[in-house]
């Protein structure tokens, strides 16, 4: 299955993200469950992520969104996990 965690930053929190930048990227790889990913944008300046997992959960995917080291770092406003059904 898949599940979408749909991240809201902080406001002035950009700083927070680059300097976690390299820890998050380095989770997306190793965890073996990310089908897509990248930065929502406002004014061409990163404000949130979108990262696709596929995994067996949404209890497994909440717990892969709490340890993302963005999370971990407090980089977050608001995080929302839901069932996301692939289409095209």
């Amino acid at each position: 299955m898949f599940y979408a965690v749909i991240c809201r930053d902080k406001p002035d929190h950009l700083q927070t993200r680059l300097d976690t930048r390299e820890a998050h990227l380095a989770y997306l790889k190793e965890t073996g469950i990310v089908a897509q990913a990248g930065p929502f944008l406002e004014n061409g300046a990163m404000c949130g992520s979108l990262v696709v997992l596929e995994t067996d959960s949404l209890a497994a995917a909440q717990d892969w969104a709490a340890n993302d080291p963005y999370a971990k770092a407090g980089l977050f406003e608001s995080v929302s996990v839901m069932e996301w059904k692939k289409v095209i």
